[in-house]
């Protein structure tokens, strides 16, 4: 399959955008993640109560 150069254009903008995305969701997670708070997480579950250091 021959692409255009058209084709490869967009072609070409599809990836980069994808990869902007994914850099930008990457981000958002690790910044998410850097700023949870510390301390202690209680759970209240069918299993019972559980305490976790975090």
């Amino acid at each position: 399959m021959l692409l255009t150069t058209a084709d490869e254009a967009e072609l070409s903008y599809l990836i980069i955008g994808a990869l902007v995305v994914a850099v930008i969701a990457l981000g958002i997670y690790v910044y998410r993640e850097e700023t949870k708070p510390k301390g202690v997480e209680l759970r209240i579950d069918d299993t019972g109560i559980s305490v976790q250091e975090k």
